[in-house]
């Protein structure tokens, strides 16, 4: 797969998605994380959060980490510093993820080149929130 950057790329990676796992979600209202993952269960994907700190965030179980989740992941949406992507794309590699999305200011331009050489699509340095608005609302 590859680094996706056209629109119509992404449109059909989010239109083709059901299930996102989101890393790093917070159980705090005010964070882009929550807010983010509030809307895409308004928009109907089913979203698994991914936060060891925690067991439930908006209604949903929480996972420590990837590897722990047993429903296939069509994209893991990222909301982790840039230096914790390696190991964010290491486990999404582990768990069988079609794709990361990397959002705005946690990009690592090598992590996503190694999850595209895994066969991953990746987005980098853009909000799934904005993305999926613009293109598909």
């Amino acid at each position: 797969m590859s680094i996706l950057e056209s629109d119509s790329d992404i449109s059909a990676l989010l239109q083709n998605a059901r299930t996102i796992a989101v890393v790093g979600l917070s159980e705090k209202p005010n964070r882009d994380s929550h807010r983010i993952a509030r809307y895409l269960l308004r928009c109907g994907y089913t979203v698994i959060p991914v936060n060891p700190a925690l067991d439930e965030v908006l209604g949903q179980k929480c996972y420590p980490d990837l590897e722990s989740i047993r429903t296939p992941i069509d994209i893991v949406d990222v909301f982790r510093r840039a230096e914790f992507m390696r190991g964010v794309v290491d486990s999404a590699i582990r768990s069988g993820a079609r794709a990361v999305w990397m959002q705005l200011e946690t990009a690592d331009p090598a992590a996503a080149e190694v999850a595209a050489a895994a066969g991953m699509d990746v987005v980098v340095e853009r909000c799934i929130m904005v993305e999926h608005r613009r293109l598909l609302a």
